[in-house]
């Protein structure tokens, strides 16, 4: 085994960074959804994903693909990448397309470099292990044709998410599991997932991705060949003048689908690295409790909270100094953002993307 695999020189990483989450109204907006909040720290989630990064990949090898309209916003929060990687979709199509036209840009830029795609709005931690098992997956990457995905050992079982089953384990030095990948799993039911965390076989699927670009290029060819036929050719056309005609000339007709139902499900040397570190898609409010300090009350959050005979509640203030009360309620989460404010109980967080599509429909959101 070649051991002198370079990141610096080498890798190329990608940052998903178009969702447009709803989960975290009021304070995410469509003008300003999850990946660029401030919602643990000092830095957004965006600056996190990028942070991660360094030491490992130069600002020249990290592309972002977002939302056209949040290409202002991506080049405002991470001014140390060129410009010129920030690219915006035109229209939203999934991850296939994005994944496709990283490729194509990254072919055209730097050759057949590794590339590493990960998402914008996960928390991880340490970064070391998170660099580690990166670096482990793009040497094995670059060794040979397969497509690596990452596995996070579950922790309770969640009907949330997918889930990835792991087979042979591949024996690769460096302190990160290595297996073929056996099967993708949908998200299951509650007696399901139970037994998928019991097996010791099973992992979260994180929806991050480690290939050589000329690898993953060969296979949207074979199972998307309207995405490859369309989006190939815009390696030519990049920071020139024809690029954003003609990257809506190729999106906008292109079949809504991700790269895990597009190309992984049906790819055949699939392997997957199981992360050491600890990971959350921090999918809504009551994913930061882990951030704050209970007081005597179990009430956490930030802001100044002043409570009587409440107790179990989760406040977040966007505002620091503002004041929230809370008297004789438990387990309430409460958001106060401008001028906006959330009242929900625990059990009903899911349903707040329900209000926010019901807002956005009455065109209330902004």
């Amino acid at each position: 085994m070649n051991d002198s695999f370079d990141p610096h020189r080498e890798l190329a990483a990608v940052i998903m960074a178009g969702g447009s989450g709803t989960r975290f109204w009021p304070l995410s907006l469509p003008s300003r959804p999850k990946q660029f909040l401030t919602l643990f720290g000092e830095r957004t989630m965006l600056q996190h994903t990028r942070d991660r990064l360094e030491g490992l990949v130069p600002p020249e090898h990290i592309l972002v693909l977002t939302n056209a309209r949040y290409v202002g916003l991506v080049r405002e929060q991470l001014p140390d990448l060129p410009p010129q990687n920030v690219i915006g979709e035109p229209v939203a199509r999934d991850t296939a397309a994005a994944v496709a036209l990283a490729a194509a840009v990254c072919s055209g830029r730097f050759g057949d470099p590794v590339m590493a795609v990960l998402t914008a709005d996960h928390l991880i931690r340490p970064v070391e292990v998170f660099q580690q098992t990166l670096v482990s997956a793009a040497r094995a990457a670059r060794e040979g044709e397969a497509l690596y995905t990452f596995g996070i050992a579950p922790d309770f079982p969640s009907t949330g998410y997918g889930y990835l089953e792991a087979g042979e384990r591949l024996e690769r030095g460096g302190g990160v599991a290595h297996f073929r990948l056996a099967a993708f799993r949908e998200k299951p039911d509650l007696e399901t997932a139970r037994r998928f965390m019991d097996s010791g076989h099973h992992s979260w699927n994180s929806g991050m991705f480690v290939w050589r670009t000329s690898v993953i290029g060969a296979a949207i060819r074979r199972f998307l060949p309207d995405h490859a036929r369309r989006i190939e050719p815009l390696s030519r056309s990049d920071r020139t003048p024809a690029w954003e005609d003609e990257l809506l000339a190729a999106f906008e007709p292109l079949e809504k689908i991700s790269i895990d139902f597009g190309v992984m499900e049906k790819a055949q040397d699939v392997r997957m690295v199981r992360a050491a570190f600890q990971w959350s898609d921090v999918g809504g409010w009551l994913a930061l409790e882990q951030f704050h300090e209970p007081d005597g009350e179990g009430n956490r959050g930030s802001g100044r909270i002043r409570s009587l005979d409440a107790g179990g509640n989760s406040v977040f203030c966007e505002n620091p100094e503002e004041t929230v009360a809370l008297v004789g309620v438990r387990d309430l989460v409460v958001v106060r953002s401008g001028k906006r404010t959330l009242v929900t109980h625990r059990d009903s967080t899911e349903k707040i993307k329900q209000l926010v599509e019901q807002m956005k429909e009455r065109g209330e959101l902004e």
